[in-house]
């Protein structure tokens, strides 16, 4: 297993700032991509299943971890977190929002329940043929961190077609532009939750994000979400 503590988080940035995206191969090896699966499982893990088809929110399931976090999950989140905050904090500076975001996780849950949002948002989604996800944002109460992370637990190819994750960026006065990914299995991809600030011929810009997957076409593809912001 690697944890991506020693990534280099200045170019993670400058990658992101062109693409609005960031992917990163290979932070959990097969053994650990397999084990999260066999989490899913056990209900015990979980703290609410959602079927997607019953919402409207695409074909396929999902399910909240409960407290205690997994040891690899925790670990994970909280490195990711440690990495990211400069690059949040620099993004709302360039969006000309006050808010600065904490340097440590637990300080950042800490507001996350003063505004009542106290369950844990970790998930893993599963998706079978004929599976996709509308385009979606993840905001689950007043408090967001800017940044979310998908982790990639199937091969493309091997367990799963199609189904790729698509990231959507609405510019103001322009038309959308989708970007289309296929990550390996144990790869990472950084993205917005929400917007991304880009340049305009006029300074500034927010960029609306929406993020989703396309059908899976055979197999079965599952998927780590980590996401900051706890929920109401």
């Amino acid at each position: 297993m690697t944890i991506p503590h020693n990534l280099d988080w200045e170019i993670t940035e400058q990658m992101f700032q062109s693409f609005g995206y960031v992917q990163v191969p290979k932070v959990l090896d097969q053994r650990a991509c397999l084990d999260l699966i066999h989490y899913y499982r056990d209900d015990r893990n979980f703290r609410k299943r959602i079927v997607m088809d019953r919402h409207n929110f695409g074909v396929g399931d999902y399910a909240y971890f409960a407290e205690p976090l997994p040891p690899l999950i925790a670990q994970l989140r909280t490195e990711l977190y440690r990495g990211l905050v400069p690059m949040a904090n620099h993004l709302m500076e360039a969006m000309r929002q006050e808010h600065r975001y904490p340097n440590m996780l637990t300080q950042f849950l800490a507001q996350c329940h003063e505004q009542g949002q106290t369950q844990p948002t970790l998930l893993i989604l599963h998706y079978e043929t004929g599976g996709m996800n509308r385009l979606h944002r993840d905001v689950y109460g007043p408090t967001v961190f800017p940044f979310q992370v998908m982790v990639m637990l199937s091969q493309k190819g091997r367990d799963f077609e199609g189904g790729e994750f698509v990231l959507v960026e609405h510019r103001p006065r322009q038309q959308s532009l989708a970007t289309v990914l296929t990550p390996d299995q144990g790869d990472l991809v950084i993205f917005p939750v929400c917007e991304r600030p880009i340049e305009g011929k006029r300074g500034m810009l927010r960029a609306g994000i929406r993020h989703g997957v396309s059908r899976i076409h055979s197999g079965e593809r599952w998927v780590l979400g980590v996401i900051f912001h706890d929920a109401l």
